[in-house]
């Protein structure tokens, strides 16, 4: 091993503080599994400044929040502030789950000061970029650049995306039991395990009926909507590869990911009036303050029209 290679955290340590933390975020709160990936490398990485630091493996209890403060100074010069405030967030999150299972005394994490981080607009695609990207699969289908099966299933998982508001992992995750075909409905599991009630719109619901009478094998209650050639549920790494393809296609950013879909479905629906607290509900949010984030980008959507079209602008 280099020695400039980071310093693994032993697999004893891993067992009693990490991987129970992880089966409850898998499977209880059922996050993703990006979110747990960084979680685990915030854990480690912490795991690592503990071991410079002169500390015993595994000695989080008594850990005081100068220390922490100190760990949240050095580490800005490693990672960006978003970074930071998302290793925290899974450290803070990690030490809560110790402290209800009665394993530490107190969350240490709680009220350490972060650094401020700086305001961002969501990116997302115009009616007219979504337009381009959506027709993708039908080029490639009439140009015979691939088959039926993959044309009407890429499109049906941006559909879904776009026309729910879905999550990628939602959209793997979802299975025809879910789905009220009558009323154009889906029932997601969303963060948290909170169930929401996603109105697909006619175009999605469309390709979805025509994706399960020609190309599902099986349409049961448990059988997944969104499958591969084998007709196995599609991965949500495989999903992010299929976007990229049709972003080429269309010649837009290629570092739009698909959650940038649910940017654009929110933000097409304030532009359009939908109200705030409705958009919230759609999308799964439990903080209003998060989808309000989207406000600022419908705004900045008008200043800019106004900017073009007012005389005195």
């Amino acid at each position: 091993m280099s020695d400039d290679a980071p310093l693994a955290v032993p697999p004893e340590v891993m067992a009693e503080w990490w991987t129970p933390f992880e089966t409850f975020l898998a499977h209880e709160r059922r996050y993703s599994g990006y979110t747990v990936r960084n979680y685990r490398q915030a854990f480690e990485d912490f795991y690592r400044w503990m071991k410079q630091s002169g500390r015993d493996e595994g000695d989080f209890e008594s850990l005081e929040s100068r220390e922490l403060r100190d760990f949240v100074i050095e580490a800005q010069r490693r990672f960006s502030r978003r970074t930071l405030h998302n290793h925290v967030s899974g450290l803070r999150a990690l030490f809560k789950f110790w402290l209800r299972r009665g394993r530490v005394q107190r969350n240490p994490w709680v009220g350490v000061p972060l650094p401020k981080l700086e305001k961002r607009l969501p990116k997302f695609l115009t009616e007219e970029q979504m337009k381009r990207l959506l027709a993708g699969p039908q080029r490639l289908l009439e140009n015979e650049a691939i088959d039926p099966f993959t044309a009407w299933r890429d499109r049906l998982v941006m559909e879904l995306i776009y026309g729910g508001g879905l999550r990628v992992s939602e959209v793997t995750g979802l299975n025809y039991g879910h789905i009220e075909f009558d009323s154009g409905v889906a029932r997601v599991l969303g963060k948290g395990r909170k169930e929401r009630l996603c109105p697909l719109g006619k175009v999605a619901l469309q390709v979805l009926q025509k994706f399960r009478a020609e190309f599902a094998r099986d349409a049961g209650p448990s059988a997944p909507v969104v499958v591969n050639e084998k007709r196995e549920r599609l991965a949500v790494r495989q999903v992010q590869l299929l976007l990229k393809r049709y972003l080429a296609l269309a010649e837009l950013p290629m570092d739009l990911t698909p959650h940038k879909l649910r940017h654009s479905y929110a933000t097409h629906l304030l532009n359009a009036g939908a109200d705030l607290r409705l958009v919230q509900e759609l999308l799964g949010h439990a903080q209003l303050a998060t989808t309000q984030v989207y406000t600022h980008v419908s705004i900045a959507r008008l200043k800019e029209v106004h900017a073009k079209a007012h005389p005195r602008a």
